[in-house]
């Protein structure tokens, strides 16, 4: 009887494990999600960072996708962080605490720069 409690346990315990793998495997998964973001977007020698308008929060920018630091540096602006309209593919991930990066909520990277402007539109990036 003790051999049958302890096969009991055993395979209880394995269930357990596979299932709190399972759930933390989706987890990721889901904070992987691609997401498109509007907002003002500024870029220089020490920052990258955006501001999402209508949440009010400030992301570091990791520029995956290679374009949106090409694409600012086309618009010509003279002085560096001059904030422009972007509108971005990316995903979230949590921001490196022990880098620059820690001072942001989380860093965006940007998978797909979908448009750039100069012209902010009205609303709530324009305040």
């Amino acid at each position: 009887m003790k051999n049958y409690l302890k096969v009991f346990v055993f395979a209880c315990l394995a269930f357990c494990a596979i299932i709190s793998c399972r759930q933390k495997k989706n987890g990721d998964a889901d904070a992987q999600k691609t997401v498109v973001l509007k907002g003002l977007y500024s870029y220089g020698p020490e920052m990258k960072s955006f501001t999402d308008c209508e949440a009010s929060r400030e992301f570091w920018v990791a520029d995956s996708a290679k374009t949106l630091e090409l694409e600012y540096s086309k618009l010509g602006f003279e002085k560096p962080y001059t904030p422009v309209y972007i509108e971005v593919e990316c995903k979230l991930v949590k921001s490196d605490t022990t880098t620059v990066t820690g001072d942001y909520d989380s860093t965006m990277v940007v998978t797909k720069l979908r448009k750039i402007s100069r012209e902010i539109p009205e609303g709530p990036c324009s305040q």
